[in-house]
């Protein structure tokens, strides 16, 4: 929307960001079967812009996960507004601990088999 854009007409990056984190988060809850926090953002590099139409999607990858915590590699691609065109605008990898219901860590589940 207009209210999140610079004086361009850009999406803020920040913005950009918090998409992503919702993303990862999701991804994290998923695979650690319960409450999993943002700890770690590394490698964040912006390509293109976002602008004002585009359609933000967004697209995690578990890389690793340890004891207490998973590494996701995140990309963000827009649909450029009125047309098919896909570009990637950002990639990042974030981190996230999976955290019981003190907000203490808690150990990652090991995948079910099958």
């Amino acid at each position: 929307m207009p209210r999140d854009t610079n004086a361009n007409g850009d999406i803020f990056g920040g913005w950009v960001m918090s998409q992503m984190d919702v993303a990862g988060g999701i991804a994290a809850v998923q695979r650690s079967q319960g409450r999993a926090v943002t700890i770690a953002v590394e490698a964040m590099t912006f390509i293109r812009p976002v602008k004002v139409g585009d359609v933000l999607c967004v697209y995690t990858t578990i890389e690793k996960v340890g004891r207490t915590s998973m590494k996701i590699q995140i990309e963000a691609w827009a649909r450029r507004f009125m047309s098919d065109v896909r570009e990637q605008v950002t990639h990042g990898i974030f981190t996230f601990v999976a955290i019981d219901d003190a907000g203490r860590p808690r150990p990652v589940p090991p995948l079910a088999e099958g």
